[in-house]
């Protein structure tokens, strides 16, 4: 996306030990977002001094979820004549195919190509077997996503 991008990221821990100890002596722990955080200025920083510039690069409203946790989670919902529902039954098991195919389908509903495997930048290329990338394990998403389709 022009503006945006999406990473589905599988991670064995919630927070991880960092190799410096904080002034009490104790081991300081980052999460998930902390990493994030740190790749997104050292990119930042990357592109500034490549480009002899300064300032943001990418935009502070960043957030990183849970999609496999019921807690916490913030899944699609709908409004109906009898109130708000959520468009899942299994949180668990659905939330993170429906945040597979929307990080797939995002390029095509921005009317930027026709097909998710069109947009050079997503890795449904992978999935569809269009192409062979090193990033993309291919395996890890079909213990959680029960449809995966390349368009």
């Amino acid at each position: 996306m022009p503006n945006h991008f999406h990473f589905m990221v599988l991670g064995n821990k919630i927070t991880v030990g960092v190799a410096r100890s904080d002034a009490d002596g104790g081991e300081l722990m980052r999460t998930l977002n902390d990493s994030i955080g740190i790749m997104l200025r050292s990119y930042t920083n990357a592109i500034n001094k490549k480009y002899n510039r300064s300032g943001k690069l990418i935009r502070e409203k960043t957030k990183a979820e849970c999609i496999t946790c019921s807690d916490g989670i913030t899944p699609s919902f709908y409004n109906t004549s009898s109130g708000t529902q959520i468009n899942i039954t299994n949180p668990e098991k659905q939330y993170p195919e429906m945040c597979f195919h929307y990080i797939h389908q995002n390029p095509v509903k921005a009317g930027l190509v026709q097909k998710a495997t069109d947009w050079e930048f997503s890795s449904a290329r992978d999935y569809a077997g269009f192409r062979n990338g090193k990033l993309v394990n291919k395996e890890v998403p079909r213990q959680y996503i029960i449809n995966i389709k390349g368009d």
